[in-house]
């Protein structure tokens, strides 16, 4: 399917309100079975929740769902229903000697959306909520586009919203979600490609790329962010798979430009599922296979992302006063 739910274990929904003030929405990544987490975060507007929870050397290991949200540090919110939804199914940090005894851990990244709904208008607990609702309906594929955490969302000067993408590395799948709410661009405005149009795979963007200069209306905000994860189902440290996070974070980099400015929050989630070991060998040199495999783990992590970032921009359509790509470009997509 080209997305991140071709890693077993990992479920997308979205959830989102779009028209009468509204332009916001939620989307969240569900690991039921459980998977190790860890997070990059860069650029100086973040809005987080659990974060230090991830670092390496603290007690949790592994977490249950990613709520990436709009709303700025209102949609935080958002994350209280995925705790609830969780809670309800015994999914979580067991703290008690019986099965309901849970904390559920939900990581939460959110991104600045605000001008693009009547102010008041946010996600909150019931949108966290309905969002693991849909990623468990056994609805196929991810939705794309001007959906979830990316209805509001702004890349440059031009619409953003939800993409995704998906690598074989071996036996190990990569997959990346991403809400594309950059401060800088992802296309080159004089000639309409997208920056990293070269990371394309089978032609999966579907798009004829034009050549020519586009202009749109100064739709600008100076507060943005970009959040996502990562995920493989490798079986990872924590340590390794903030590695993954960080070259996540390359990807992004690749596709937009400025990146991770002081006006950005960018945060990149990995979450790895621990299905298949990485290589190992006795010897003193063991480290150098492992080492060398989660390599090529990484630089797939790099590359699904910056993929990922683009699909975000061809899907998204109109909202909030914002052009889209499509209607910028529409020869890119046959029309006129």
């Amino acid at each position: 399917m080209n997305a991140i739910t071709d890693v077993p274990g990992v479920l997308v929904g979205h959830h989102q309100r779009l028209g009468d003030g509204w332009a916001t929405g939620t989307t969240v990544v569900l690991v039921p079975g459980g998977a190790t987490g860890a997070v990059d975060q860069r650029g100086g507007a973040p809005g987080t929740r659990e974060t230090d929870l991830l670092k390496p050397e603290n007690l949790v290991q592994r977490v249950n769902a990613v709520c990436l949200s709009g709303g700025s540090a209102y949609g935080l919110a958002a994350a209280d229903g995925v705790m609830r939804w969780l809670g309800e199914r015994d999914l979580g940090f067991p703290v008690g000697a019986e099965p309901h005894e849970v904390v559920p851990i939900v990581p939460a990244a959110v991104l600045f959306d605000l001008p693009r709904s009547t102010w008041g208008n946010r996600p909150d607990a019931d949108f966290g909520y309905a969002a693991c609702e849909a990623a468990t309906t056994g609805a196929s594929g991810v939705h794309q586009g001007t959906v979830g955490a990316g209805t509001g969302a702004v890349v440059g000067s031009l619409k953003g919203g939800i993409g995704t993408a998906s690598e074989q590395v071996g036996e190990v799948t990569v997959g990346a979600i991403v809400a594309v709410n950059a401060a800088g661009e992802a296309v080159d405005f004089g000639t309409g490609r997208a920056f990293t149009a070269d990371h394309e795979v089978d032609g999966e963007f579907g798009v004829c790329w034009p050549d020519r200069p586009g202009s749109v209306p100064g739709q600008r905000t100076d507060l943005n962010t970009t959040i996502g994860v990562v995920a493989c189902d490798a079986a990872l440290s924590k340590a390794e798979a903030q590695r993954l996070a960080v070259a996540g974070q390359d990807g992004l980099a690749r596709a937009v430009r400025p990146a991770h400015s002081m006006f950005d929050g960018d945060t990149v989630y990995a979450l790895a599922t621990g299905a298949h070991e990485l290589p190992a060998r006795p010897g003193p040199f063991a480290f150098a296979d492992r080492a060398g495999a989660l390599d090529a783990l990484c630089s797939a992590a790099a590359r699904v992302f910056a993929r990922a970032m683009v699909h975000g921009l061809l899907s998204a359509t109109t909202a909030g006063g914002v052009a889209a790509y499509r209607d910028v470009w529409p020869e890119a997509f046959g029309r006129t």
